[in-house]
């Protein structure tokens, strides 16, 4: 099961053959803002396994949306709505929780990242300081997995996470592999009870009806399971937003913060570099010119490399990579000849893949091998996109077949923890860019 911040999908594997036999779908209600309600993700979670969906099913894997935090009070309800996604509320309290341990080096150190809106650490430290009643409520912490997987096993005693999850929190050390209990204090003032940190074959139990449910995972990290990625292997994600991960043996510690140091589902390691522009270089270049996305990929297409040396500097929210804020997009190298639309459009997609080039980059400095390219979202199938990325890249770039492959690497960490030899379930096939 993958319950992203937008539906639920459900696929149902052959733990023999890893074919998908049957599959469902949810849609979760219009979140509004970066607050939701976690009892939506249950209601859609058993809408999309419907009409005997599960029949036969021994053994489930539960991955989700990462970077949301469930407030929990003594009895184990709700304090307050779910805090979900990248909260730009809570910027302030990540630049005060930097200072507090003595900067950004110390966090690397401590945790393998640097916190950001987005951490849980920091959504505590944003509770804390702004809703302090609901703060002092607060007897446990959950993320979105965690919470549907104890709802699914009936809301036992036992509370579990993984590795995956626990280092999205901006608590938990993927390098140590242990919490680190005086952070959760610096951020909300007192302890609460943390989950326990399952390894990748764990489970966390069986359900009322029998059924073992495994550790589960965040959404990247099964993504990743799903694609079966290894060493060598890096994927890049192409959302408004970018992300690029590769595969590696230790944790990195990354004082300037560019790099997030995230355990991920098989005992490896998965650094994270994220770029704040991706796919909305794309759309917006297409607005300017009167087309859609498949209609930008046309125009690129008739330019050739370079743009006729018009460059874009892709930079429109700002930028994270290189660590940017309150930059801005340009345009240059504009000349009488270059200014036509054909040219503006190549220098869009040559912008936006320069700068996942450059996550890419940052990663090989640190050590990490980058052999082969995966090539994710909607934005890989455009032919500009395939026919300019290899080259930007330097390295084989694969487009996967399309799949749900964030709930296929949930069905493969069921099946390992159901005693399944890890592997069973092989990886769809893609197709090889340029």
């Amino acid at each position: 099961m993958d319950s992203s911040s937008e539906s639920t999908r459900i696929v149902v594997c052959d733990a023999d053959t890893g074919a998908v036999i049957r599959q469902g779908y949810a849609p979760h209600p219009v979140e509004k803002g970066p607050e939701a309600d976690p009892q939506a993700w249950l209601m859609s979670l058993g809408e999309a396994a419907g009409n005997g969906l599960l029949e036969g099913v021994q053994a489930i894997g539960v991955a989700a949306q990462q970077h949301g935090l469930l407030p929990l009070d003594v009895e184990g309800n709700l304090v307050r709505p779910a805090l979900v996604g990248n909260d730009k509320r809570a910027q302030s309290a990540a630049a005060d929780l930097v200072d507090s341990l003595g900067g950004r080096t110390a966090w690397a150190q401590a945790v393998g990242a640097v916190p950001q809106a987005a951490h849980l650490v920091t959504k505590l430290r944003w509770l804390a300081r702004t809703e302090p009643a609901h703060a002092a409520r607060i007897a446990e912490v959950m993320q979105p997995h965690d919470w549907l997987a104890w709802q699914l096993l009936g809301r036992p005693a036992r509370r579990t996470t993984d590795r995956g999850g626990a280092s999205a929190t901006g608590f938990w050390s993927a390098a140590t592999e242990s919490y680190r209990p005086d952070l959760i204090e610096l951020a909300l003032g007192h302890q609460v009870r943390l989950p326990e940190v399952l390894g990748p074959s764990g489970t966390a139990g069986f359900t009322p009806e029998g059924l073992l449910i495994s550790a589960g995972t965040g959404e990247t990290m099964a993504a990743a399971f799903g694609l079966g990625v290894g060493e060598g292997d890096a994927v890049v994600s192409l959302g408004a937003s970018g992300s690029v991960f590769g595969i590696h043996h230790e944790a990195l510690v990354d004082p300037s913060g560019t790099i997030t140091s995230f355990a991920d589902a098989t005992g490896r390691h998965l650094p994270v570099v994220h770029t704040s522009n991706a796919v909305r270089v794309l759309r917006g270049a297409a607005e300017m010119l009167g087309t859609d996305l498949e209609g930008l990929s046309d125009l690129a297409l008739k330019s050739s490399p370079g743009a006729y040396g018009m460059v874009l500097l892709p930079y429109l929210e700002g930028e994270r990579t290189p660590h940017l804020p309150h930059t801005a997009g340009s345009l240059h190298g504009m000349r009488r000849e270059s200014m036509k639309p054909e040219h503006l459009a190549r220098a869009a997609v040559e912008g936006m893949l320069c700068g996942l080039a450059d996550a890419l980059d940052v990663l090989r400095g640190r050590g990490v091998a980058v052999r082969r390219v995966f090539l994710l979202g909607a934005a890989a199938e455009l032919g500009a996109i395939q026919a300019v990325a290899p080259g930007l890249f330097g390295v084989q770039v694969v487009v996967p077949q399309p799949a749900e492959y964030a709930a296929l690497g949930a069905a493969r960490q069921a099946a390992w923890a159901w005693g399944v030899a890890h592997g069973t379930l092989t990886p769809a096939a893609g197709a090889e860019a340029g």
